[in-house]
């Protein structure tokens, strides 16, 4: 990262390079991450602060977040003599709880990196994080002594507004699979809706990756029954890799067992696409053979979409929003569903636990009648 001057910023590079190498972080986090610490250097640079003084000021970033707009924020505003007028509290914000938390979060990563390694004083830690226990955390992120734990809770944070998860209905999902032409194309609908992938993940999957026999142990795997391996890979043609370099394995269940039966035939057919080692590849168009891009799943439920008659597109997300959600309503335990999905945090399969109004309604009309039980009601 460079300052105005084309002069490294150390404590930010260190960070970063920390992040992506050191722990394994993946691109796409850490150029987020990249992006939340310049908008705080801007702001130290353009309110004459050095990052030590901007980070013991922080609730005062938070509210030039809020208002300080594209203008007031951006490359060429950095100086004290920008002439930029930011509007403060009581005009519109320009950025939503969720985005600002963000990027305190990564600020706040890179201060506590540079008080680790002998950069920066070690009191910047007690301004940002204060001493607290787990009694407001989730029961299944808790520990399971039962016991109180304490751990570092950040100072400075925006309360988000609770939102339904945006997932796709299983409706919408029926009708998709309905307006799919190909084999190929109802199995990356059940690969999302019916086994949480992403996108990414979807376009990566390697042949060998998918074990459908019930023994798998002539193939060197230990795992029972059928399943398929997500594994990241950096040198994918097509730039598609999982978010996660931790490897995970995917269940599959019988529907999804068939798609790759019947697309299997459907891929015979196609001479081009034979020696090729990916799942999904072009059968109809393009560079026949080629592993198929994540932007081309985009493209195809788009398409879909219009044929099913839906209002509105549905996105590779939602369907494994979905997932996630019919995975907590079939009775999944947080961790299971985080494993499952890949996340690296239960924290982050938390948004399926709260429950939309209609599974609400199911929940009040699946409570026994007191009149079951011979109760007199006048």
């Amino acid at each position: 990262m460079l300052d105005e001057d084309l002069q490294v910023v150390g404590v930010a590079d260190g960070f970063l390079r920390h992040q992506r190498f050191g722990r394994d972080g993946a691109e796409s986090t850490t150029k987020a991450y990249a992006h939340a610490i310049a908008l705080f250097l801007r702001w130290c640079a353009g309110t004459g602060r050095p990052w030590q003084a901007g980070a013991e000021q922080f609730a005062l970033f938070m509210t030039w977040l809020a208002h300080a707009g594209p203008l007031a924020s951006g490359v060429d505003a950095v100086g004290a003599g920008s002439g930029v007028v930011v509007a403060g509290p009581g005009a519109g914000a320009v950025r939503c709880p969720s985005r600002i938390n963000g990027v305190l979060t990564a600020v706040r990563g890179m201060v506590v990196h540079a008080v680790a390694t002998g950069n920066g004083p070690a009191g910047l830690v007690s301004m940002l994080y204060e001493v607290a226990d787990d009694r407001d955390l989730p029961a299944d992120a808790r520990g399971e002594e039962g016991r109180m734990a304490w751990r570092m809770r950040a100072r400075h944070r925006l309360r988000e507004p609770e939102t339904t998860v945006d997932r796709a209905s299983d409706e919408q999902i029926v009708a998709l699979l309905r307006a799919c032409r190909s084999a190929r194309d109802r199995l990356i609908v059940l690969l999302m809706a019916r086994a949480g992938l992403r996108r990414g993940e979807v376009c990566g999957l390697r042949r060998s990756d998918v074990h459908l026999l019930v023994d798998s142990r002539r193939l060197g795997c230990e795992i029972a029954r059928a399943h398929l391996h997500v594994v990241r890979r950096e040198d994918n043609p097509n730039g598609a890799w999982a978010k996660s370099r931790r490897q995970r394995v995917v269940p599959l269940d019988f529907l999804v067992v068939q798609a790759f039966d019947t697309y299997e035939f459907e891929r015979m057919r196609v001479p081009g696409a034979a020696n090729s080692d990916f799942v999904l590849v072009n059968l109809f168009r393009g560079r026949i053979g080629a592993p198929m891009r994540p932007d081309a799943i985009g493209e195809l439920m788009a398409a879909a979409s219009r044929r099913a008659g839906l209002d509105v597109p549905v996105r590779p997300h939602q369907m494994r929003h979905a997932f996630g959600s019919n995975a907590v309503d079939a009775g999944l335990g947080i961790d299971v569903v985080a494993d499952l999905m890949g996340h690296a945090a239960i924290a982050s399969s938390q948004v399926y636990v709260h429950p939309d109004s209609s599974r609400l309604r199911a929940a009040v009309d699946a409570v026994p009648s007191p009149r079951e039980f011979g109760a007199v009601i006048r």
